[in-house]
């Protein structure tokens, strides 16, 4: 599952609109921008990082070994 598919289910799970997502992201930007990444799927750790802040939520992007350990 990709990371756009991650947020859309995000903004269903808080109730928010990708308009409501872009007044509340730092730095700030437009509905457009938001919605032309996810289309793409073109999302950065930085961009989930802020994503995560602005829906007051806590992204974990990790690698997991077959043992369990994170990197």
């Amino acid at each position: 599952m990709g990371f756009a598919v991650k947020v859309k289910m995000l903004l269903a799970a808080k109730q928010m609109t990708i308009a409501d997502l872009a007044g509340k992201i730092e730095p700030q930007t437009t509905p457009q921008n938001i919605g032309a990444k996810l289309k793409r799927d073109n999302l950065t750790e930085k961009d989930m990082l802020a994503i995560a802040k602005a829906c007051d939520v806590t992204f974990e992007g990790n690698f997991i070994l077959d043992n369990g350990n994170k990197i």
